[in-house]
Parts: structure tokens; sequence; C-alpha cells
């Protein structure tokens, strides 16, 4: 093989591994979370600083919860630009589509002022975000990694675009929102107790500090996985057979989260080797998840929550936990 063809093979490698951490909505934590300082200096996850003196006004978004989430702030012909594969927000399909895969000229010929990147853009795709920068293009690279980390995101995004209310708006409202939920289910004195799946070919789960596990655990439900190691800095951690069994007397309801990259069925936990052993698989309590609403750091992690709380508790999880969510989605 010739060293262009060994380059070529690996820049494809290296993109497909990419490409499974995205689909199945793996958060990168290997830089430092990012930040606000003073009143307008915002420091990314590359250590990039950017003092905001204007809102952005022609952005391209290159990760669907960035475009989600500046939707949600009430942007709209200010976003110019999503990445490919969006399906959320509606309008969200009626914008260009942009890839960091392409020729950068054709991000250069819509003259954008900023592109919101992740911090895994920066590691694989240097050369084109280089050729961003060298033209002029603010580049912002942001993935939170917990809740926590997520409320201050928000609050970057308000600040890029000029919707610093509406972000601290979105704080209080989802914090008010799961504050309601956990009051359905705090007197419970035996709660759930769940494994949630995060990838089924490796017998991988959620980091306990994950959103998914923050959504299952504000729905009430206890995570079995309390001991789970993050793999590589990122919010999944590799569990395998012989732990998950270990707990299967214990498992009440067996959860997974599926994805673009990331399909389990019913069908195919039930028969996995070993596992109608686990006393959720036995008793049929086998439930399939949306990744976008338990593992994306948007407002729609509500939905996860009632969705879980759903599946855990359905006599509490009544027109109470239907109002808390519709009060937040209501305009």
């Amino acid at each position: 093989m010739t060293n262009k063809q060994t380059h070529t093979a690996f820049s494809l490698a290296l993109a497909v591994t990419f490409a499974l951490i995205s689909s199945a909505g793996i958060n990168d934590r290997a830089a430092a979370a990012s930040r606000i300082e003073g009143d307008n200096m915002i420091v990314d996850q590359a250590g990039r600083t950017l003092v905001v003196d204007h809102p952005f006004e022609r952005i391209i978004s290159l990760y669907g919860a960035h475009t989600e989430n500046l939707f949600n702030l009430g942007l709209d012909d200010e976003i110019i630009g999503v990445s490919r594969h969006e399906t959320y927000p509606p309008q969200a399909l009626s914008k260009p589509v942009f890839s960091y895969r392409e020729d950068p000229e054709k991000f250069l010929a819509v003259h954008p002022d900023l592109v919101i990147i992740r911090p895994m853009i920066d590691r694989g795709y240097p050369q084109f975000v280089s050729m961003l920068e060298q033209n002029g293009i603010t580049i912002i690279s942001l993935q939170p990694g917990n809740v926590e980390d997520m409320y201050v995101y928000w609050q970057i995004l308000g600040l890029l675009s000029g919707k610093r209310q509406q972000a601290l708006e979105m704080v209080s409202q989802f914090k008010a929102a799961v504050s309601g939920f956990k009051l359905l289910t705090d007197a419970k004195i035996t709660k759930k107790r769940v494994y949630f799946e995060a990838i089924h070919s490796k017998m991988k789960t959620f980091t306990p500090d994950s959103m998914a596990v923050f959504a299952l655990e504000a729905a009430g439900g206890l995570n079995i996985a309390t001991d789970a190691k993050p793999v590589r800095n990122t919010n999944i951690a590799y569990y395998g057979k012989e732990r998950i069994l270990s707990h299967g007397r214990e498992i009440d309801v067996y959860l997974a989260q599926s994805g673009a990259m990331n399909k389990p069925t019913v069908k195919l936990i039930t028969n996995e080797p070993g596992f109608k052993t686990i006393k959720a698989v036995a008793d049929q309590k086998i439930y399939i998840i949306d990744e976008q609403i338990v593992s994306r750091p948007t407002m729609r992690l509500l939905d996860g929550i009632y969705h879980i709380g759903k599946i855990l508790y359905p006599k509490d999880y009544n027109e109470t936990a239907l109002s808390i969510l519709n009060r937040v989605k209501s305009p």
C-alpha cells in the first residue's frame, strides 16, 4: 500500500469512528468545560477566547444540539446553515446543509461570521478549522458533558446570539420542570432499578454524571451501573456482559438508547445469550428510547425524563407530568 493509500485509509477509519461516536449520542469531555468570564468573554473547549461585543448574525451550526438550541432561543434568519441529518426542529430542514468533510470554500461562499462546532471536529479536522479561521471566520467549539455544563453552554449560545435573557429563561424553566418531575416520585420508598444501555454491541452504559443518567434519576429511577467508568473522557462507559449479568436479579427495567448508528431492538436484547437471567428481560420490561431526548444538551431532555417516567411509573406520570412538560413547550 502506498503512503497516499495508507493516509486515505486512516482518514476514512477516523471519519467512521467520529461518525459512530456522534451518532451514538456520546458527549465528548476530553477538553475542559467551556465557560464565560466576566460579562462577555467566552472560553471554549479548545481554549479559544472570544470577547463578544455584538451578536453574530450569520451562523452555521455543525451539531444538531447547537441548531436546536439556537432555534429555541428564538433565532431563525441568523441560522444560515446546519449539519447533515438534522430533523429537529422542523425549521432546520429548510436550512442549507454543511459538513466539516466538505471543501471549506463552500463555507466561505456564504460569508458566515460564526461557525459553531464540537471538540471532535477540532481534533479530527484541524485543517478545515484552520482554513476557516484564516479567512476571518470565528470558530467556537462547544459540547457540554453534564447538565451543569449544559446550563453554561446555553448561556454561551445566548451571549453569541444576543439572546442572553432567553438563555437564562431556558435554564430557569428547565430547572423548574425537573423539580416538578422529581416531586412525582420523591415519596416512593421502593424505586425501579434500571440498567441503561448506551451501545449494545459493545455492552456499554452511561457514566453516572451523564445526561442520560440525569434524566433517569430525575424520573425517579435508580441507576444500577453506579460504578461505570468513562471511556476516553466521554459520557459512555464499558460495562461488559459479566457485570450486567451480576446485577441481573436487581434490574427491574432495561432501557436502551437508539440512534442513527446504534439501533438495538427488544428482540436483540431478549435474544442476547445469557440475558434471559436478567429480571427485566424475563419480565419483558425492555424499552427503547431515542438518544436525542436523553443524550443531547437540549430542552428535550425534559421529554426524556417524561418518557422514562411514563415507563417506570405510569400511574404517577399522569396529567400532572404532562402539564409540567407542556408548560415548558408553551410559547
